[in-house]
């Protein structure tokens, strides 16, 4: 597999020309300064000793994150102790400050050449409406530790006008019910404080009412309420919207019939989420899992298929509603639009140390495949596999079928909201050589480039330079 990338559109402005020029002589001087500082020959042996001692600490996390027991922890051990020796090493030499200048200097070249690839999303259209009549709200006061209460969401949205319902058991409540009853009952607006999974559900009501959806961002991540522009530090301020509120169309996910607002995800998460010991210990049972799933021991064999083509072996696969931006692979970063009618679909697989650190960095590496469609079919040689719907772990049948509803449902917000900043780019050094050099890029079409495993680019209409 490989990488994708948003191309940037038409020629650089002035400004982007002088910002991918800086970036380039920033990234020269790291180079420079080693070899003026302490002469070639030194800054050879230094950059040869720090190579080496950076392939034996990734090895070292590769062994760590594939294996299990006394491995793991000699593993851990050599990477710390090789990362000592080469630091003691460099400050008796006294190189130390010329490593760090070099590392300021590529640290300067990624900022300005992640400025001067920027290039703004553009943000989604806002549609006046008037307040709701008869708001519902539905509120988790386990969600978030607790946010509910310690916000006092109720009494607040309550004194808004609002009938506020506490999802307070006993037992397993039917959020999707709950929702269904209130519009049954003249309800004009839905609403959820809680996390992405119950927010997806009422979500599916709402749109399939064609009634808005307020999203308090109550939950513990509040993922989809990030994308949306809204304040997750005080999800109080969401209530505003009952108010001074503006409406967002954006797109839906569905994996079969059941929505989805951010993604749906296959592999290796899904497994771990999956297991009866996550819930209890996140970090124990994704250690404990997680050297079979890498290394293909455990978990289904995947097959991802997307207008005709097919990618294998992936250990993971994600299909979001709309597109990440892939500055951040390991973080997903963040979906600047939600209303482009796109599914993105990214596919990992992860073979040796190089591979995962430089998936944690976010660089561009072989091993991964992002493509963007209206439809995706997960299969795999089992007849049920693990997925993780918005953080809810579900067993579902294979094959199982990913579609997008574009603009099927209202979102109301806040008029005053924090918004979406934009994305950070990916690193493409071609891009910003073209640019410094004012050299005009094809600008094609605003179709990423579609790269999957192993294609043969003369005969595959998908593959796009």
């Amino acid at each position: 597999m490989a990488t994708i990338e948003e191309p940037i559109l038409g020629r650089p402005t002035v400004a982007q020309r002088w910002l991918a020029r800086g970036a380039i002589l920033a990234a020269v001087g790291s180079v420079l300064v080693p070899v003026l500082a302490i002469g070639f020959q030194a800054s050879l042996a230094a950059v040869i000793i720090g190579v080496i001692g950076l392939g034996v600490i990734g090895a070292s996390v590769w062994w760590a994150l594939t294996h299990k027991g006394i491995v793991r922890w000699l593993a851990v051990a050599l990477a710390v102790l090789v990362a000592l020796a080469v630091l003691i090493l460099y400050t008796s030499r006294e190189l130390i400050w010329v490593v760090l200048a070099a590392f300021a200097l590529q640290a300067l070249a990624v900022a300005l050449g992640r400025a001067a690839l920027r290039r703004g999303p553009g943000t989604m259209r806002e549609y006046d409406a008037p307040p709701p009549r008869r708001p519902y709200l539905i509120m988790n006061p386990r969600s978030g530790g607790g946010k509910v209460a310690r916000f006092g969401l109720k009494e607040k949205a309550e004194a808004l006008g609002a009938e506020v319902v506490l999802l307070e058991g006993p037992g397993t409540v039917d959020v999707g019910q709950l929702a269904r009853a209130a519009v049954a009952n003249g309800a004009d607006l839905l609403g959820v404080a809680g996390g992405d999974g119950t927010q997806a559900l009422v979500a599916g009501v709402a749109a399939g009412h064609d009634l808005p959806l307020l999203v308090i961002s109550a939950g513990t991540r509040n993922h989809f309420a990030l994308d949306l522009g809204l304040d997750r530090e005080d999800p109080s301020s969401c209530l505003d919207a009952l108010g001074d509120g503006v409406e967002l169309h954006v797109d839906l996910g569905f994996i079969g019939d059941r929505p989805f607002v951010n993604n749906s995800s296959f592999g290796a998460y899904a497994a771990i989420v999956q297991s009866p010991a996550y819930r209890d210990d996140k970090a124990g049972t994704t250690a404990d899992m997680l050297p079979d799933l890498l290394v293909g021991r455990s978990g289904p064999h995947l097959m991802t298929t997307v207008d005709g083509v097919t990618v294998e072996g992936s250990q993971a696969v994600l299909v979001s509603n709309n597109v990440y931006g892939m500055g951040d692979i390991a973080g997903l970063g963040r979906r600047a639009r939600l209303d482009r009618g796109v599914l993105g679909v990214i596919g990992i697989r992860v073979r040796n140390a190089a591979e995962a650190a430089g998936l944690l960095a976010g660089r561009h590496l072989h091993g991964i495949a992002v493509m963007t469609t209206k439809d995706v079919v997960v299969d795999a040689d089992a007849g049920q596999i693990p997925v993780g719907v918005d953080g809810e772990a579900l067993l579902l049948d294979t094959p199982v079928h990913c579609t997008v509803h574009p603009g099927a449902l209202r979102v109301r917000v806040p008029r005053n909201r924090p918004g979406v900043p934009e994305p950070k780019p990916v690193i493409n050094w071609h891009r910003r050589w073209q640019m410094a050099l004012a050299i005009k890029g094809s600008g094609r079409g605003q179709v990423p480039r579609v790269v999957t495993h192993d294609p043969d680019p003369d005969t595959d209409p998908r593959v796009h330079d």
